[in-house]
């Protein structure tokens, strides 16, 4: 009880957002936690820095770096590959919300259309999810929409 209480705070602070978060885009906001470096990349390389730096509103469920890490070996080398770009930006794309939903419009059994095309599902029994990935830290403010930061990277049905 009381580790999972020091990590819940632990999370909470490393996940703590400056007041000038607001004024800063998505990209920004996550480049700037320090969490984010796998994340930056991989948009890098699927060429949606751009996208996610446009006027939104977006909601982006971000995946940290200890999530990507827990990808099997090899996985995110071989996505950041150019061969592998479109497979890369349908995974990203699926980690995003056109407009900006807060936790607070998050419901039980919520199914959201991402960027993707295809939905996920929010749960909210034994706190908030998508696609089963933990919601962490929600509700990161951005100029020009709201990341939830999740613990594990999700993946588009295939098809």
């Amino acid at each position: 009880m009381i580790r999972r209480t020091f990590l819940a705070l632990t999370a909470a602070t490393a996940f703590a957002m400056p007041a000038f978060a607001q004024d800063m885009d998505i990209v920004d906001t996550a480049v700037a936690n320090g969490s984010f470096n796998t994340l930056a990349a991989a948009l890098t390389a699927a060429g949606l820095v751009e996208t996610l730096k446009g006027e939104g509103p977006f909601t982006v469920f971000a995946p940290t770096d200890a999530a990507f890490a827990a990808l099997p070996a090899g996985t995110v080398e071989d996505l950041l590959k150019p061969e592998n770009k479109d497979k890369l930006v349908s995974i990203l794309t699926y980690h995003v919300v056109a407009g900006k939903v807060m936790s607070t419009d998050l419901t039980e059994g919520m199914k959201a259309a991402t960027v993707n095309g295809a939905e996920v599902t929010i749960t909210l029994d034994g706190g908030p999810k998508v696609n089963g990935a933990v919601i962490s830290a929600p509700d990161v403010a951005a100029s020009n929409g709201v990341i939830h930061v999740i613990d594990s990277v999700i993946l588009p049905p295939e098809g």
